[in-house]
């Protein structure tokens, strides 16, 4: 039986062209037995839609901080912080690590993520120039200081024909590192 088997797994997912990918890491977790709640930010729908997650993780897919304005129903993000066994955001974009590193909070996901008692784990995806750049490193750095795990992002061919890092790791990497993490956290007792 797999380590993620029951796990709760918020996934958040950011608007980047690596988003398609979150769709194959929903259906690997759930496959494994995770219950997976996906947030997107705002741009996130312009690169994955959110019937396709939703069908896949079998639970209505959270976009913002109501429901139903009329009825003033809406997502509360304290409860999905205590919900999770983990946080992982997949794609991570530079907005999102600007917003996280810096307490920012203007969407459902940065409102999770400061409430999240949770580990997170954060999966960077953006160009070459973006990851490399010293504010998105100091964030990174910032986010680890933090105590989050953020993934090192692969070196590969970029959605913008340049080569190097800002890659996101791949669904089965994210799946092998989320199932090694749980499976520690079960033998340390």
């Amino acid at each position: 039986m797999s380590s993620l088997h029951g796990r709760k797994i918020l996934l958040g997912v950011c608007g980047s062209i690596a988003a398609y990918k979150s769709a194959f890491l929903v259906r690997l977790l759930v496959k494994a037995g995770a219950e997976v709640q996906v947030i997107l930010t705002p741009s996130a729908p312009a690169f994955v839609t959110p019937l396709t997650l939703g069908t896949l993780s079998k639970n209505p897919v959270l976009q913002g901080f109501l429901k139903d304005e009329r009825a003033g129903e809406w997502h509360n993000h304290v409860h999905l912080g205590l919900w999770a066994d983990a946080l992982v955001i997949a794609p991570t974009s530079a907005n999102t690590l600007g917003h996280l590193a810096n307490g920012l909070c203007d969407t459902l996901l940065d409102a999770v993520y400061l409430s999240a008692r949770c580990p997170v784990f954060l999966a960077p995806a953006m160009d070459l120039d973006m990851y490399q750049h010293p504010a998105t490193q100091a964030n990174i750095a910032r986010l680890r200081q933090y105590g989050n795990t953020v993934w090192d992002s692969p070196a590969g061919e970029l959605a913008s024909g340049l080569a190097g890092p800002g890659r996101m790791l791949e669904p089965e990497e994210i799946q092998a590192e989320l199932e090694q993490f749980f499976l520690s956290q079960s033998t340390s007792f």
